[in-house]
């Protein structure tokens, strides 16, 4: 699990394969503390480390993982955010994000806002249940706070800090990113499913 909280930026600097693909990452992650094993976010996609070596590693993508994320159109020099597991103990700084894109959506609008940064995202069907203002989001693995939400769009607003050190100030409209909405909503929306489908409780008993 992870909180929506940069750490680290990367770039993707090689690419191998093509259904699955092996993708090595420089970045200024202390890759001495990274095992062999160890999950990090990467824009929000949960990968894999695989293989490490002086201020790089490899980590693989399956097929399914390139269809539904933004990882299929990454390139050499293509910039990422990073951000490795949450340990006990740590502090919860964003929201709970698992790495798991629920879908991939386009920038519809970056306007400046003050010294901030207006969003403004194309929200997909299957995830309008799931987003309300004042609600938490992932974009790109960046926990964000929703600030208004229509039939097609949803909005937030990025402080000056978050555009400079996360990939948002790469971004141009119509780019595409990663959207993880928030497990908290995802529950909710299940629970009222069963109710109003009168379907039977999932029950303990007997474990």
């Amino acid at each position: 699990m992870f909180t929506g909280i940069i750490q680290h930026l990367g770039s993707v600097i090689e690419i191998e394969g093509r259904a699955d693909r092996d993708l090595w990452i420089e970045t200024d992650l202390p890759l001495e503390a990274l095992a062999i094993g160890a999950s990090v976010a990467h824009s929000g996609v949960c990968l894999t480390v695989v293989e490490k070596g002086g201020s790089r590693y490899r980590v693989q993508a399956s097929s399914e993982t390139l269809a539904r994320t933004t990882l299929g159109k990454w390139r050499s020099g293509t910039p990422i955010n990073l951000e490795t597991s949450l340990r006990m103990g740590s502090e919860l700084g964003g929201h709970i994000v698992f790495g798991h894109v629920d879908a991939v959506a386009a920038i519809d609008a970056i306007e400046p806002l003050g010294e901030s940064w207006r969003l403004r995202i194309a929200l997909p069907p299957v995830l309008a249940p799931l987003v309300a203002v004042k609600g938490s989001i992932a974009v790109d693995g960046i926990s964000l706070t929703v600030t208004a939400v229509s039939a097609t769009t949803f909005e937030t607003v990025i402080i000056p800090h978050s555009f400079e050190v996360t990939t948002l100030r790469h971004r141009q409209v119509d780019d595409l990113v990663n959207l993880e909405a928030d497990m908290l909503a995802r529950y909710v929306q299940r629970q009222i499913g069963f109710a109003q489908n009168s379907l039977p409780y999932a029950s303990a008993e007997g474990f």
